[in-house]
């Protein structure tokens, strides 16, 4: 991996770190949840964006996968298969692993 690289990788973090930071204040704060749900929106994307980064330096190994599985544990961590948003295609493919 490049520098270039992992400074995106890492600045995807920081970003990741600092929208959820947002969330926690947004869910404390008011009532409405348009905001914490637009801050919930971004992070998704930026989850995802750190995933297709990461998959896309061709670096497929145990790491990389140990690296995946650690930031959605960490930004995910109540997300499970009792979760109940899964449409039929997601249960499947939740019940197959």
């Amino acid at each position: 991996m490049e520098k270039i690289e992992l400074n995106r990788l890492m600045d995807l973090l920081e970003d990741i770190k600092k929208i959820d930071s947002m969330i926690l204040l947004h869910q404390s704060l008011d009532d409405s949840n348009f905001m914490t749900s637009q801050y919930q929106s971004k992070k998704i994307e930026l989850v995802g964006k750190f995933i297709d980064d990461l998959i896309s330096l061709n670096i497929q190994s145990a790491h990389t996968f140990s690296l995946i599985q650690k930031v959605i544990s960490k930004y995910y961590p109540s997300i499970g298969d009792d979760d109940g948003n899964f449409d039929d295609e997601m249960s499947q493919l939740s019940q197959a692993i």
